[in-house]
């Protein structure tokens, strides 16, 4: 069963406000429920959950630079993750420690350094955005999932089976905003 793709928004993050203040003014907007009476909760992991009136949707958020991506969906559980790259991440060592043998290897076919790391953040985009869908975020281990690249597309190819069935996840990648790099990960909830 595919589940329909969640809604996503991009706007320009408050650097002077918590990120979660400007989430609750937009979700207000689509469900007509004040910002601070939504049934915004975390979990244990620190997860945000939507509980009460909106049991049985999901909401989630990343920012980078000075943008804020949100993904707000139903009957789906969701991650999305943005990223700005600049230049300064030792990718090839972040990739050594943290990706799988294979997806180094896919790294380091890449033509040149600039591409190395582009891809490097796909990678990680699209691993952050599933491990956050998932509910346990980075801490579950990025090397637990591995993504291989068909036809210009991530998908994800392997996982550790607590993520299920890797056909159950769907995967978008776009750029946002010039420069930036996002992923959203979902699956039916």
């Amino acid at each position: 069963m595919t589940a329909a793709p969640p809604e996503t928004a991009w706007i320009p993050r408050h650097h002077d406000r918590r990120a979660e203040a400007q989430v609750r003014e937009w979700l207000a907007v689509r469900t007509g429920i004040a910002a601070a009476e939504l049934p915004l909760v975390r979990d244990a992991q620190d997860r945000p959950q939507l509980v009460g009136a909106l049991q049985g949707h999901d909401i989630n958020w990343s920012h980078s630079g000075d943008g804020l991506l949100l993904a707000y969906g139903s009957g789906v559980a969701l991650g999305v993750d943005l990223e700005l790259p600049h230049g300064r991440r030792r990718v090839a060592e972040i990739a050594r420690r943290y990706f799988t043998v294979r997806e180094q290897a896919w790294l380091e076919a890449q033509a040149d350094a600039g591409t190395r790391e582009y891809a490097f953040h796909r990678l990680w985009c699209a691993k952050e955005a599933v491990l956050k869908a998932h509910g346990r975020g980075l801490s579950f281990g990025l090397d637990r999932l591995h993504f291989a690249e068909v036809d210009g597309m991530l998908r994800l190819d392997h996982a550790d089976p607590e993520l299920g069935d890797t056909a159950s996840w769907q995967l978008r990648e776009w750029s946002p905003a010039p420069g930036y790099l996002a992923a959203l990960a979902w699956r039916a909830g």
